[in-house]
């Protein structure tokens, strides 16, 4: 393999998914057939890193898109996690070996493949579409489909009251100010404004009111500064889509490579839903949430959001027939829409290359 084309393969596999687009690794090319990932994590200043997670998952979507890219030049690639890493620092070997194999055919959506925050239609997935997404995911995993409105609303209703934790929890707040590019249409870093799914009245209060801490309580308190957000941002969009969709493991997730492989699966998901011409929306939080209390561990200062988070759990719960016990690994919306506008870009594979 020449460079030329290591860095293409590169390019393409650069364009995988991660939290906030905050791109949690970087390239070294040891030769033209090998290169070590370093993935970091962001949980000591992420609120919505729990346990590092999330990161460890975007690992997996990079590593499976660069498996991916890897069969557009004929090449196999194949990854093992370094012996004696970090959970927070974890090193991935991948090897790439040339084969007579044909291109992937997910490979052509790798980079049409984007967020989106707002409305779809509720055109529903067919059954040939849902086996699709379950044949995507594999043996380890499976999926549950909400379509009806009675679901939906029932969802709209669970993201509501998890949305009313997300704007006030004081933690969350320095993600919130950070991870949106105001005034962009597009962003390699961040979420540019024109992305976030809310009308361009509220974007601008939105972005005087984050200025401060100070500000957002105001708003919180006196002017029902979340109201508007969270319709926009939640119930609307959980009333306008196809499905709601749970992705579970056959097994507890326990070992960092356990939620790797659920970030290898929601890729594959995420370039298949792609591929019938639909989009798909990530919705973490509720379950960000649910691990914490599930965990018993605490996410803020402020006692109340303890309350409210154990109460969303409930719900939770009730929605989906779901026990203490059960493990799960993402969350989404899906359904038909015009290509968005707006979206997150990346980073140059340059500018994330230790070399």
């Amino acid at each position: 393999m020449s460079r030329d084309t290591l860095l293409k393969i590169l390019d393409l596999a650069h364009w995988a998914p991660s939290g906030d687009n905050t791109q949690p690794w970087r390239f070294e090319i040891v030769s033209n057939t090998h290169i070590a990932i370093h993935g970091f994590d962001t949980r000591d200043h992420v609120l919505y890193d729990f346990d590092g997670h999330a990161s460890h998952m975007a690992h997996g979507a990079l590593l499976e898109t660069l498996r991916l890219a890897a069969t557009r030049y004929g090449f196999r690639a194949g990854w093992m996690l370094r012996d004696g890493c970090d959970d927070t620092a974890p090193i991935y070997d991948v090897t790439l070996h040339p084969e007579d194999i044909p291109e992937d055919p997910l490979v052509e959506f790798i980079e049409s493949r984007c967020v989106q925050r707002r409305a779809m239609r509720t055109t529903p997935l067919s059954e040939k579409q849902k086996q699709a997404l379950r044949n995507a995911v594999g043996d380890e995993f499976t999926l549950q489909f909400f379509e009806s409105f009675s679901d939906r609303l029932s969802i709209a209703r669970l993201l509501w009251l998890n949305a009313k934790i997300r704007l006030t929890c004081p933690e969350a707040y320095p993600v919130h100010r950070d991870i949106i590019e105001w005034g962009a249409r597009f962003s390699t870093d961040r979420i540019p404004e024109e992305a976030v799914g809310v009308d361009p009245l509220t974007a601008k209060l939105m972005r005087w009111v984050m200025q401060s801490w100070e500000r957002v309580e105001f708003f919180n308190k006196y002017l029902g500064g979340t109201i508007i957000p969270r319709i926009q941002l939640d119930f609307i969009p959980a009333l306008a889509c196809a499905a709601h969709i749970l992705m579970k493991p056959v097994g507890r997730a326990v070992l960092l490579t356990d939620h790797v492989r659920a970030g290898v699966a929601l890729q594959r998901l995420w370039l298949t839903v792609t591929s019938f011409g639909f989009y798909l929306q990530p919705e973490m939080t509720p379950l960000i949430f649910l691990w914490y209390v599930r965990s018993q561990k605490q996410f803020s200062t402020e006692k109340a959001l303890a309350v409210q988070a154990k109460k969303m759990s409930l719900q939770f719960d009730n929605t989906f027939s779901t026990k203490e016990d059960d493990s799960f690994s993402f969350f989404c919306r899906v359904g038909y829409s015009k290509q968005p506008t707006a979206r997150s870009l990346r980073r140059a594979v340059a500018d994330l290359n230790l070399e």
